[in-house]
């Protein structure tokens, strides 16, 4: 029998991209500063300031990451309309040892991110979730991109990960001894979308 080739079409983007650079000493101070200041997550906390990135001492990480989305939209939406993406909040979460951040998704928002400050490059991972109902649902043999429900991914320090917002994600039981922290944004975009006369115009 000839060898069969499988296609995957309508593939969802997972965007994997790393900062050019460590943090600087007064970025990092800030990052400290704002543990102080937090709310309780489900499983983890969560800084009171959830428009971190408008802050001055974050300024030019916000610049750098502005790029990342651009970059997104650009190789990923591809889009022919007049829009400029732009991200909305912004807030860190610290995990510690054995906690964990509960699953979910980023309703209003198009693109979301997670920008890793400090992680464990061989424990710390991200999982992501399929939630399309499964009408017939055999065992499996083998899992791979096509049958499985989940699928995680490894994250290091200074790792960018960027995905549509409306995709169900969580950080399972942390394990190791460090702190791991991350900076989460969304993004939306600014601009008209569609075409007048087919009226599907929309001015943002």
């Amino acid at each position: 029998m000839k060898e069969a080739v499988i296609n995957g079409i309508f593939p969802t983007p997972i965007y994997m991209s790393k900062l050019d650079r460590a943090l600087s000493p007064l970025e990092l101070k800030f990052v400290d500063k704002n543990k102080k200041d937090f709310r309780k997550n489900d499983g983890n906390i969560t800084s009171n300031n959830n428009y971190i990135l408008n802050e001055k001492p974050f300024l030019n990480l916000k610049k750098e990451l502005d790029l990342r989305v651009k970059d997104y939209f650009k190789k990923v939406i591809s889009s022919t309309d007049a829009v400029t993406p732009y991200i909305t909040q912004s807030w860190l979460n610290y995990t510690e040892t054995n906690q964990f951040h509960h699953k979910h998704a980023h309703p209003n928002s198009l693109v979301s991110g997670v920008f890793y400050i400090n992680c464990h490059k061989e424990l710390d991972k991200i999982k992501f979730f399929n939630d399309n109902y499964k009408t017939i649902k055999p065992e499996i043999k083998d899992w791979n991109l096509y049958n499985s429900e989940s699928w995680w991914f490894t994250v290091k320090t200074g790792d960018l990960i960027m995905f549509p917002s409306s995709l169900t994600h969580m950080v399972e039981n942390k394990e190791g001894t460090n702190t791991r922290i991350s900076l989460a944004f969304n993004v939306f975009i600014k601009g008209t979308i569609g075409v007048n006369k087919s009226l599907t115009e929309l001015i943002l």
